[in-house]
């Protein structure tokens, strides 16, 4: 018997040419290019994936206002309530960055208002956004 590790607790292969494709989606994601966003998790990229800070697709879209581009991801099976590294979901990022249409459509995909260090709750009452408060089901 060897001392060699087994397949499990090797680092993944990085292949770079998959990291230039990872990094081309990440900036979809940013830019919102819905098509080819649909595209490319249409031809297997996960619509999960995330970046090595933890963001997913999903919440660098949503950040950045791209409804639908939260939209087509969602629809393709993206977790809306997926928190990244530091514990932030991207309904959190929506209303800090007062993307409203973005906070509903997670919001009505199941995304929890409630989840997240700081959650959509605490920002929204750290923006004084009573309208999402509202939203939300908390008082102002």
């Amino acid at each position: 018997m060897t001392d060699a590790p087994t397949p499990e607790s090797n680092e993944p292969a990085h292949d770079p040419e998959v990291l230039e494709l990872a990094q081309k989606i990440f900036q979809l994601a940013r830019q919102g290019d819905t098509d080819t966003i649909a595209a490319y998790v249409d031809a297997g990229v996960p619509a999960d994936l995330t970046n090595d800070k933890g963001d997913s697709l999903v919440m660098l879209a949503a950040y950045h206002g791209h409804a639908q581009a939260v939209r087509v991801l969602l629809d393709r099976g993206a977790d809306p309530g997926k928190p990244n590294d530091k514990g932030q979901t991207p309904i959190a990022g929506a209303v800090f960055k007062g993307e409203d249409d973005v906070v509903r459509m997670l919001l009505d995909h199941g995304a929890d208002p409630r989840a997240g260090e700081p959650s959509a709750v605490e920002t929204a009452r750290m923006f004084e956004k009573t309208e999402l408060l509202r939203l939300f089901g908390e008082s102002a």
